[in-house]
């Protein structure tokens, strides 16, 4: 066995294949986005996909893990953009001008499909729905953005950690994991980063919903008591999430 096959997960045995390609697909059609698809050895804790200022040519799909996505401001701070987990696409904001306008960086153990953007401009004209599908994707992040600054410019503290855990809980529900239970792969500064909150203040809000009973907290491990509370602390319905 290679060191290359070890690592070989094809699409169609992939469980997340319907959460970065069309569920219409037939086996045919999963064989050629295989053929294209590339997967190395796994990133280690803090090793980066890629970096701002590099030249674009692929998007990158989550297969297991967890990426964090930031820039780096003139004042040379860090600012995180997002948070992607399995079955979750990224690079795509570098479509347009060619190059990476963020750095990506592994927050753990993580393995990701690199898929050639040339290649799946190639099997858009033989492939039915997978540029629809990319059409769908790209709607996603921008919509995904509008949110973020919804959230930073009218939102309290706890209705953002509110939101954000609400977000986290859908998006494993999604991948058939529990959305009560999970652990938290960011740090407690990123997510204060993310949302525009002092990491002290992200600390304290943890510890208030967990003396409300709305969460326990241990670590990185999040359970949520009280998924009507915290609903009700993001002033969102759960079916909007």
């Amino acid at each position: 066995m290679t060191s290359q096959s070890k690592f070989t997960v094809s699409c169609q045995q992939c469980g997340l294949n319907e959460l970065c390609l069309p569920n219409s697909l037939t086996i045919d059609e999963m064989d050629e986005v295989d053929r294209v698809v590339k997967r190395g050895k796994p990133l280690q804790r803090g090793e980066f996909l890629y970096s701002t200022g590099e030249d674009f040519s692929s998007i990158y799909a989550v297969r297991s893990g967890s990426i964090k996505v930031f820039t780096i401001d003139d004042e040379g701070e860090e600012q995180v953009i997002g948070f992607y987990l399995p079955g979750e696409l990224l690079g795509m904001d570098a479509i347009d001008s060619r190059l990476h306008m963020s750095t990506a960086k592994s927050m753990e153990t993580s393995s990701v499909c690199e898929i050639p953007f040339d290649s799946i401009e190639d099997l858009s004209t033989s492939i039915r729905n997978l540029q629809m599908h990319m059409y769908k994707l790209l709607s996603r992040e921008i919509r995904i953005d509008q949110e973020l600054q919804m959230l930073l410019a009218k939102k309290t503290a706890e209705e953002r950690i509110g939101a954000f855990l609400m977000n986290l809980s859908m998006r494993y529900e999604q991948r058939r994991l529990s959305s009560t239970r999970f652990r938290l792969p960011m740090a407690r500064s990123d997510i204060g980063n993310y949302l525009g909150l002092a990491v002290e203040t992200v600390s304290r809000i943890f510890t208030r919903m967990q003396t409300m009973g709305v969460l326990r907290v241990e670590g990185k491990e999040v359970e949520i008591l009280d998924r009507q509370s915290l609903c009700n602390i993001a002033h969102v319905r759960d079916e909007e999430i």
